[in-house]
């Protein structure tokens, strides 16, 4: 699967809150960052299973829309504005890197 496909899915699963299919699109080894801080702020899978059931996927108005994609290599760059999360909608721009059919790593930079 291309990363543009696999970005596509990996957010087709978010807004449709599909655990099991948004889980499939990463890595066992998923490293998630937030800067500016330097270390990931999730390491695994089960790690980041737990985050997306308790801290994403239970909230019943979740939504990201794709606002702009750029891809290059094996990595793609969205700019989503998420909505559900907090009180008003915010923006965010999400690197994905894929290795071997998967996402490996993401970094997430809030506006």
């Amino acid at each position: 699967m291309t990363p543009l496909k696999l970005a596509q899915r990996q957010l087709e699963a978010y807004n449709a809150r599909d655990l099991a299919r948004f889980v499939a699109c990463y890595s066992e080894t998923v490293r998630v960052f937030r800067p500016p801080a330097p270390g990931p702020a999730i390491v695994g899978m089960a790690a980041f299973s737990e985050f997306y059931a308790t801290q994403r996927f239970n909230r019943p108005a979740l939504h990201a829309e794709l606002v702009n994609r750029i891809a290059f290599g094996n990595k793609v760059i969205d700019h989503e504005r998420i909505s559900g999360v907090a009180a008003e909608p915010y923006d965010i721009a999400v690197v994905y890197e894929v290795v071997d059919g998967l996402i490996q790593s993401t970094w997430a930079y809030a506006a």
